[in-house]
């Protein structure tokens, strides 16, 4: 963990404070400054900071999350929440039996769900993830099918022929991440060409497996997936808010949520 967080340049307070600010919103000043019990102007200066990298936009008298139409940079998203992404993944891992065909696309908690999977037998993966690729080639065992089109700086790939090259398949589950859960159960994201991806792997994928952590309950991108019936399982690290249970319940969907201690 420590490692992860130097290469980003993230102090662990600066984590904290992303993490509390997408839990709830939005954070007055003085109420960070007493969670993490550091003075008020420490806390000024660190949102400074976290504004300056765009993983935060300060508002008048705290900080909030920054813009619905970008996302948070990839190297800031591997450390924040990893904890709770491992655990998610394990318990999403255990959920998928050997000999098993699937897809897994763009995102850290995906990304975790492959590391999970190393100890399986004979699966068949397809993605659009190369950093999943390079994971699951570990296993002398596995078919990892990669799919082309435009290679974004996150490794993920994306655009029509990537659409075009999942439709091709239909497999037994599709493990699948989001940005953001809204309150009525919409599914959203930031880039309508890696929801488009998603889309493809939700229609030909027997059991749709979402894996989230719960900062992404009630945030709010821009870019429409579907709506939460579209999944069969959601894996999550606390349950979610009442709004989105009740989609779930009235949807039929499955919802798994790890402990604490990722057993």
């Amino acid at each position: 963990m420590k490692g992860r967080i130097s290469e980003t340049n993230l102090h662990p307070r600066h984590i904290e404070i992303i993490e509390m600010v997408r839990s709830n919103g939005f954070l007055a000043t003085e109420e960070m400054g007493r969670l993490l019990k550091v003075t008020v102007q420490t806390i000024r200066r660190d949102i400074n900071v976290l504004c300056e990298k765009g993983l935060l936009r300060r508002y008048h008298g705290g900080a909030g999350l920054a813009s619905s139409t970008e996302n948070v940079a990839y190297s800031a998203r591997q450390v924040l929440n990893h904890e709770a992404k491992s655990r998610i993944a394990r318990m999403a891992a255990d959920f998928i039996p050997d000999n098993a065909s699937l897809f897994i696309n763009i995102g850290t908690t995906t990304e975790e769900v492959a590391k999970a999977l190393l100890d399986h037998k004979k699966l068949r993966v397809i993605t659009n993830n190369l950093n999943v690729a390079g994971l699951l080639c570990g296993n002398p065992e596995f078919e990892v099918i990669v799919s082309g089109g435009v290679v974004r700086g996150d490794r993920g790939v994306i655009g029509e022929s990537t659409v075009d090259f999942f439709r091709q398949f239909k497999v037994d589950y599709g493990v699948i991440g989001i940005s953001g859960i809204d309150e009525d159960g919409d599914l959203l994201d930031f880039d309508y060409r890696e929801v488009r991806v998603a889309q493809a792997i939700v229609e030909n994928a027997r059991r749709v497996l979402l894996v989230t952590d719960h900062t992404k309950f009630g945030r709010n991108p821009m870019v429409r997936l579907g709506p939460i019936s579209e999944i069969d399982a959601l894996f999550t690290d606390r349950p979610p808010p009442a709004s989105i249970r009740e989609a779930l319940e009235k949807a039929s969907v499955a919802l798994y949520v790890s402990d604490a201690e990722g057993e």
